[in-house]
């Protein structure tokens, strides 16, 4: 059995072109990372019962990497947090992948175009 393979190439996006794609995975990763601090600010109010700007302020912190600032009383609010934690780093991760995909597909294009 003889598999071939056509190839088909396209040629290297445009320098003002890829940078809007760029611009466009970032947006993706933005609004993923927005969502994910909504969900965190109410979680720090509702469930640890932290006022609105001291929400914000811990779930910006869990969803950097950076950690808590206040300490959790609740039972309700030490498993929001511990779920929210895990969460936030699996969404560190992936936005982090989003951004670099398109800069990693355009490394990966061009050494194609060179083997060819």
């Amino acid at each position: 059995m003889n598999l071939r393979f056509e190839h088909h190439s396209k040629p290297l996006l445009s320098m003002s072109g890829f940078v809007l794609r760029v611009f466009g995975y970032v947006g993706i990763a933005l609004g993923i990372v927005l969502v994910f601090l909504a969900i965190g600010i109410l979680g720090y109010h509702f469930f640890v019962g932290l006022p609105w700007l001291d929400a914000t302020l811990n779930a910006a912190m869990i969803l950097s990497g950076m950690g808590p600032v206040d300490a959790i009383t609740t039972e309700a609010g030490k498993i929001f947090a511990s779920i929210y934690a895990i969460v936030a780093g699996l969404v560190f991760a992936i936005t982090t992948g989003i951004i670099i995909s398109p800069i990693l597909h355009r490394v990966f294009h061009r050494l194609h175009l060179k083997d060819s």
